[in-house]
């Protein structure tokens, strides 16, 4: 069992490689060893290329080695038809004879299936290796499949005084509270995740572009909070770069409205909620009607009180700088523990919400 662990923990890592680039599907590592020997491995690629069993198969130079080796994958092979055909059929086809599984994908199209057709044809198949290990990794995926919700990580920045702003500013600019390291992990997260969200005041007073700048990857979705579409059509968010979800409220006139202000921008979707009641949780529903796995709530004050207020959130980062304000904007509190990290002289706390 301890070797299976090894192994399965290889798959990890390499599955990391993945994050950001396979939505809606998961993150999949898989690795496969003859005789002791790691001779395949593979990660999920791009959604619509290979998945992660496929990919370690490619790898291995002399198939006939398949025979008597042992596949290792962190989520179970799949047994349906999409952009590609299932992988549970590929196991067989090569007599690869054992396959270990660190846990069952939940998804009604799987959920099972892929490891009895596996079994029926003869192959021996372990699953539950490092279990909690491989859910955790592929945590968006199951929330998504499980909660019928994006998985939600609340972020924002206070200074050691307990404030996210200042309570006035000289320019219409993001006040970074965090060093520059900090800001380039902030970035790495969005490149991680699918989309990013923040209400209206956060667009007038700071601006943002909501990108990626200081890490390589793909930019999230922006998603933005204007019940009466009051942001002006000159807003970073609004240049057209990235796909923008604009929720907004159900206001006379709306379409309307939406069509002559922002009809220069193509790669805009309005959505209308009621802002009266259970924002979050619309929102939720909003964000999954356009298959968004991951979202990163930004701010400001408000918005992140209103996912914490409907307890919908997964993880929580709050970037601690190095600096004090006296007075100014009150930053959000969680009646959690969390876990400790630095970067220089900035503190993380890491929050989960199990």
């Amino acid at each position: 069992m301890i070797r299976h662990e090894q192994y399965i923990q290889r798959c990890l890592q390499i599955a990391k490689n993945g994050i950001g680039t396979t939505r809606p599907n998961p993150s999949v590592g898989a690795v496969i060893v003859c005789k002791g020997v790691i001779v395949g491995e593979g990660f999920t690629a791009a959604y619509g290329g290979n998945h992660a069993e496929v990919n370690a198969v490619n790898s291995v130079e002399h198939k006939k080695l398949l025979v008597e080796s042992t596949l290792y994958v962190t989520l179970e092979p799949c047994s349906h038809f999409g952009k590609t055909p299932p992988c549970a059929d590929l196991i067989i086809k090569y007599n690869i004879k054992r396959v270990v599984i660190g846990c069952v994908d939940t998804n009604s199209l799987v959920a099972g299936q892929g490891i009895e057709r596996l079994k029926s044809a003869g192959v021996v198949v372990t699953v539950g290796v490092l279990e909690a290990e491989c859910r955790k990794h592929h945590k968006r995926f199951f929330v998504v499949q499980e909660k019928k919700r994006p998985y939600i990580i609340l972020k924002w920045a206070e200074t050691k005084d307990g404030f996210v702003a200042p309570l006035s500013k000289d320019a219409v600019a993001p006040k970074f509270i965090s060093n520059r390291y900090s800001q380039q992990l902030v970035h790495k997260l969005r490149s991680q995740e699918h989309a990013i969200l923040v209400g209206k005041n956060t667009v007038l007073e700071d601006n943002p572009k909501l990108n990626v700048r200081s890490w390589s990857g793909n930019n999230p979705i922006r998603v933005v909070l204007d019940s009466a579409l009051g942001i002006p059509e000159s807003a970073h968010v609004f240049d057209g770069s990235i796909t923008t979800i604009v929720i907004t409220g159900k206001i006379h006139g709306h379409e309307e409205v939406k069509t002559k202000k922002y009809a220069f921008n193509k790669n805009l979707i309005f959505e209308p909620i009621d802002f009266s009641k259970n924002v979050a949780e619309q929102i939720c529903v909003v964000l999954l009607k356009h298959q968004v796995q991951s979202l990163i709530v930004e701010g400001g004050t408000q918005t992140l009180a209103t996912f914490i207020s409907e307890n919908l959130w997964d993880e929580a980062l709050v970037f601690v700088g190095d600096h004090s304000f006296d007075a100014g904007v009150k930053a959000p509190r969680l009646d959690k523990n969390y876990k400790k990290e630095h970067v220089l002289e900035d503190l993380i706390k890491k929050y989960t919400n199990d």
